[in-house]
């Protein structure tokens, strides 16, 4: 029989006879009349509390292994909690039967406060905490929350390539992928030259993951107007910061006839949306981070979703930083790319709200942003929100043949590889932009944590690839 999930039960409002729960106990208690349990199934943060008194039935048997991590279904009447109690209803249990014992002398997740750092290590039971559990049912929520706004706002979902062959951001920090057996070195098929063949290999190419969508998806926007990316992406990128993890998810939307500012105002209004969103649907776990992560957590959404955001050109964004820079490790220049703490010196002690930075410098540009008539900056731009810094970034694209061409060249970047995306400014070149944002940055902005390790389920970053 299937079990009624605890947020229907506490969400509705009249007593059930004869219902089946079925979850995990997370703690138990007993008293002379009777013992209390706490239920979780993971549809909500709340708990359903189990009441087993010998009036209901003979609980003698199983009590004694009704113990944290234990998997159960009881089945009882839900009635009306005491009066004082900290949840409006209650089971009175009639039944109980468990699946799953759990030893509580080797089960690695105790009532008691456990770092962050050792439930990594025990990833494939964090979940079974208050805060992971939240973290995973924020992070659906928000995910539902931006297709449902690109779909409302006229946009299509497409998939775009996980294997490629292009690197859209130039860095080469790109994870190999080849079908060639590398554990017999010798055998593996070279050129004249002595390298790897790599026309020998699966594919007849180099290939990599993808770093971004974000090429194909222009080819793709010039076609059928708005479209939006949301999938895994990959950085071979040796960081351990707080914020780097070598596999994330982006949200990629590409816009024709786009120019920068209709890009900036799409990215405010995005996530101004999103973060409503999980304001109104998950508040019960946005007040937990709040209570036990982040204090400032609810304060920093409302910044988020109800300011105008500043819009700064980055040379004025230069003139603010360069007077202060004895606060920075990294000292700021015009050329000079902005570092986190630049960033956090806007949004929350400067503007005090989110800041959408524009008409970056060549030098700190990709090779498909327009370049500005100034020949110096380009039409870049980066929203930057409080605690995390930099949560999208975007450009209006280079749509100029002749001006893609020469950016091409300075970056050293072949263009016998990329005929298909100069043919997007042969035939039918339009103005077109976008942007991308992090999810799990996203996440972090929401829930408070401030480790890009502690928003996804199973982290990947250098050193690290268990479960």
């Amino acid at each position: 029989m299937l079990p009624i999930t605890i947020k229907k039960l506490l969400a509705g409002g009249s007593e059930l006879k004869d219902i089946t729960v079925k979850g995990w106990i997370r703690t138990r208690r007993d008293s002379k009349a009777c013992s209390f349990a706490e239920l979780n199934d993971g549809s909500a943060r709340e708990n359903l509390q189990l009441v087993f008194s010998a009036e209901n039935g003979e609980f003698s048997p199983v009590l004694p292994r009704l113990l944290t991590g234990a998997a159960v279904a009881v089945t009882g009447d839900l009635v009306a909690a005491p009066a004082g109690a900290r949840q409006k209803w209650e089971l009175r249990a009639k039944k109980a039967e468990i699946y799953g014992e759990c030893d509580p002398e080797k089960y690695p997740i105790q009532k008691k406060k456990t770092s962050d750092e050792f439930l990594r290590t025990v990833a494939h039971l964090r979940p079974r905490t208050n805060k992971y559990a939240s973290m995973l049912r924020v992070r659906s929520e928000l995910a539902f929350a931006i297709h449902s706004y690109f779909r409302d706002n006229g946009f299509f979902y497409v998939h775009t390539p996980i294997i490629t062959s292009s690197d859209c951001e130039g860095a080469g920090q790109m994870f190999s992928v080849s079908g060639l057996d590398f554990s017999d070195v010798a055998a593996l098929p070279k050129t004249g030259k002595g390298d790897i063949d790599f026309s020998k290999d699966f594919f007849g190419k180099k290939t990599y993951l993808t770093v971004s969508g974000q090429l194909e998806g222009e080819t793709l926007a010039l076609a059928l107007g708005k479209i939006y990316t949301f999938g895994p992406t990959f950085r071979a990128e040796n960081s351990n910061t707080y914020r780097h993890c070598a596999e994330f998810w982006m949200i990629e939307p590409e816009m024709a006839f786009y120019e920068l500012d209709d890009d900036m105002s799409l990215a405010e209004d995005f996530v101004k949306s999103i973060t409503r969103h999980t304001l109104e649907h998950c508040a019960p776990d946005i007040e937990l981070f709040a209570k036990f992560v982040d204090p400032a957590l609810l304060e920093t959404l409302k910044n988020v979703a109800d300011n105008v955001y500043e819009r700064l050109a980055y040379t004025d964004a230069v003139k603010i930083l360069e007077p202060n820079n004895s606060k920075f490790e990294a000292k700021m220049a015009w050329g000079v790319d902005l570092a986190s703490e630049h960033e956090r010196f806007l949004t929350e002690n400067y503007f005090k709200k989110p800041v959408l930075l524009y008409n970056k410098p060549c030098n700190a540009a990709a090779f498909y942003m327009k370049l500005n008539d100034d020949g110096r900056t380009v039409r870049g731009m980066d929203l930057l929100v409080p605690r995390i810094g930099e949560l999208i970034g975007g450009s209006e694209r280079e749509n100029r043949l002749d001006a893609l061409e020469k950016k091409m060249a300075d970056f050293k970047i072949n263009p016998e590889n990329y005929q298909w995306y100069l043919d997007l400014r042969r035939f039918g070149s339009v103005p077109h932009s976008g942007f991308g944002l992090g999810f799990e940055r996203m996440m972090m902005l929401v829930t408070g944590i401030s480790n890009i390790r502690d928003v996804t389920a199973y982290p990947r970053v250098p050193g690290w690839a268990e479960f």
